[in-house]
């Protein structure tokens, strides 16, 4: 007899109201269904709350440092899926991804340099050129064939000599893009073209909700996308452990490593030994978790193109990766869309935040009963109009 798969409940509605959430806690009192911030309301895996409960009844929580399986693991796992063979010493950990942003901000450039970031994009993107003083260049992200990219080459009159940093978000967040080996070759050529660094956030990678695409990290490209690239990857998303803190930096070249490893040095934590020990277990043995919920989460893509691209005034393109809808309000007949669905009693992320006005963004890492109760309540809104 084969054995039997593990089941996983997705359907089970958690309350995080009383869990100082900051996804619920935001509309804490009302009515109004919390789609905003990208954390999940699934349970993490039983492995990590296992891992977790065994490390908690050792009841020691002193200083750490990273476990030597972790990085095993990390290093095995991005040979296996990716065909990506990195080095340990490449490894560097980090209590949070955005902080790794903002430090190949600094890190990867010089006064002067300027960062090219796809537009819109996810705000820190944004926000790392202005807090790292450097001149910034957004590429805007247009809709080719269905799908969300960046025109890069259409910002290349507007590039000095100077060099800088690239900065990439592949899956891209908002619009769920999964690069194509050719996107990520052109962009590669790009990047020598004008003397860049590229620093790719690679956070959804393990996201993707298409059988038939599958995730390529830049820096596998060849040894040139290695030796000006630093990847961050992280297990936040993929098991829904982000309030843990446990994110990850891949330098190949010693001298990149070293200049962001300087500016991190004395400012930025450690991470912490409870988010080792989850991340250790999720990568360990999650993957059937992971592999139930990419199955839940492709359902409701589905449900969610069909429901969206159904009611008057919006449009929602094919999502690749994430659980993210970037939603096309901009045939609403409204000012403000984002306030609009508040009043409605549904809280998405407004897409000025990430560049564009007329879009929301609605996170569907939810149970279906939630997701269908915020599609009601949109159609309801639109239909009064």
């Amino acid at each position: 007899m084969e054995a039997s798969q593990p089941v996983f409940d997705f359907d089970n509605e958690l309350d995080r109201t009383a869990t100082s959430s900051d996804k619920w806690d935001k509309y804490k009192g009302q009515d109004i269904l919390p789609m905003w911030v990208a954390d999940s309301d699934f349970q993490s895996p039983p492995a990590v709350l296992d891992a977790l409960h065994a490390r908690i009844a050792h009841g020691v929580f002193g200083y750490t440092h990273a476990p030597e399986r972790l990085t095993e693991i990390f290093v095995a796992r991005m040979a296996e899926r990716y065909d990506w063979h990195i080095q340990p010493e490449w490894v560097v950990y980090l209590p949070g991804l955005v902080c790794g942003l903002n430090i190949a901000a600094r890190a990867l450039t010089e006064q002067g340099q300027t960062i090219i970031s796809p537009s819109p994009i996810y705000p820190p993107f944004i926000s790392s050129a202005k807090l790292a003083e450097r001149p910034l260049i957004k590429a805007p992200v247009i809709l080719e064939n269905g799908r969300w990219l960046p025109d890069l080459l259409g910002v290349s009159n507007q590039l000095t000599d100077k060099g800088g940093l690239l900065q990439m978000c592949n899956p891209l967040n908002p619009g769920g893009t999964v690069y194509r080996r050719d996107e990520l070759e052109a962009t590669l050529a790009f990047a020598e073209n004008h003397n860049l660094l590229v620093c790719s956030d690679e956070i959804h990678c393990d996201l993707i909700l298409d059988n038939e695409h599958k995730h390529i990290p830049f820096a596998s490209l060849s040894d040139s996308a290695a030796q000006r690239s630093v990847t961050l990857m992280a297990p936040s998303k993929t098991f829904n452990i982000a309030g843990l803190g446990a994110s990850i930096a891949i330098i190949p070249n010693a001298d990149i490593r070293a200049r962001f490893n300087k500016v991190k040095r004395g400012i930025v934590p450690g991470v912490s030994l409870l988010a080792f020990t989850a991340a250790e277990a999720a990568y360990e043995h999650g993957e059937p978790w992971l592999q139930a919920q990419l199955a839940y989460l492709a359902g409701h893509r589905d449900y969610l193109m069909r429901e969206i691209n159904a009611l008057p005034g919006l449009k929602l393109e094919h999502i690749e990766a994430t659980y993210l809808a970037w939603i096309d309000c901009s045939q609403l007949p409204v000012d403000n869309p984002f306030r609009f669905f508040e009043l409605a009693g549904v809280g998405l992320s407004p897409g000025l935040d990430f560049g564009n006005r007329q879009f929301v963004r609605l996170n569907f890492g939810c149970t279906r009963k939630t997701l269908e109760e915020a599609v009601r309540r949109m159609k309801a809104s639109i239909e009064a109009l």
